[in-house]
């Protein structure tokens, strides 16, 4: 999952690219995670919820969420993330195995590049 208009999202296309990895491009703003996407996603990442939203993002920002969040349940926070991919953080990289949130050059060479 990505935006075509974030650097981060290019920057993983590039080492994917340069490193052999193959994926699909999926558009985050176009073709939104469904529910039942991220509540998957989640589970699988062993990550907290909150680490699925794009805390930079202008809609994060208008919506308030820095303020939001905590006082919303699991089922919210779902609902809002599916509401709206840009709310999501990018890059997403979605495997049988693991789930990889945002870009880390380090992370993804220990958990791909093998």
């Amino acid at each position: 999952m990505c935006y075509s208009g974030c650097s981060t999202c290019k920057k993983a296309e590039k080492w994917l690219t340069e490193k052999k990895i193959s994926f699909v491009k999926r558009d985050i703003k176009t073709e939104n995670p469904s529910k039942e996407e991220i509540m998957q996603w989640h589970t699988k990442s062993y990550l907290p919820l909150k680490k699925f939203f794009n805390t930079s993002g202008q809609v994060y920002k208008s919506l308030n969420l820095k303020e939001k969040l905590p006082q919303m349940s699991q089922e919210e926070m779902y609902d809002l993330l599916a509401s709206d991919g840009m709310l999501v953080k990018r890059p997403i990289f979605i495997a049988e195995d693991k789930i990889l949130l945002g870009f880390k050059e380090i992370i993804w060479e220990e958990c791909l590049a093998k």
